[in-house]
């Protein structure tokens, strides 16, 4: 059974957390270890920190064992990561854990997460994917994620949260 709730913050959640943001990092050869990787001065931003206000993550547990979380984090211009769109738009990460890819839940991740956006009032979410990693860029597309720009070797993507 597929449960989804939020992050509460406990150290193992974060653990998870932290995980799964360095498993949403594209890097198909050759990937840096973990602690490495997010280590990184532009990648560092994304977790530093974690819990500041507007930090939302959500986390998929199969049989009370989580196995994917979304979140999301909004930056200032100053400080703007890959998927920057403006100082309102929250960035968004996902990552399911390859076991159990295919079962729905990155869509069920994805829906909980605007839900959630929607709630704390918030017009859209923004990303950033690799065009080369066009399993994303499908899953993405068909959430209904519009290209609005690019940065570096990746595409920023926008999704409009429909008024309720």
């Amino acid at each position: 059974m597929i449960d989804v709730k939020s992050l509460e913050q406990s150290e193992h959640e974060l653990d998870f957390l932290t995980d799964m943001m360095y498993e949403a990092i594209h890097i198909p050869e050759n990937k840096p270890p973990k602690e490495e990787l997010l280590n990184l001065p532009h990648i560092k931003k994304y977790s530093e920190g974690w819990g500041r206000k507007g930090d939302r993550a959500i986390i998929a547990f199969e049989d009370h064992i989580p196995v994917g979380a979304a979140w999301y984090r909004l930056f200032p211009e100053n400080q703007k990561g890959y998927g920057y769109v403006d100082d309102k738009t929250p960035e968004l990460g996902i990552a399911v854990m390859n076991k159990v890819r295919g079962k729905g839940i990155g869509s069920l991740l994805m829906e909980k997460l605007v839900e959630t956006a929607s709630k704390d009032g918030y017009p859209s979410l923004s990303l950033s994917v690799d065009p080369k990693n066009t399993q994303a860029v499908q899953f993405y597309k068909k959430i209904g994620f519009e290209q609005c720009g690019s940065s570096g070797t990746s595409w920023t993507m926008i999704y409009h949260i429909p008024f309720s």
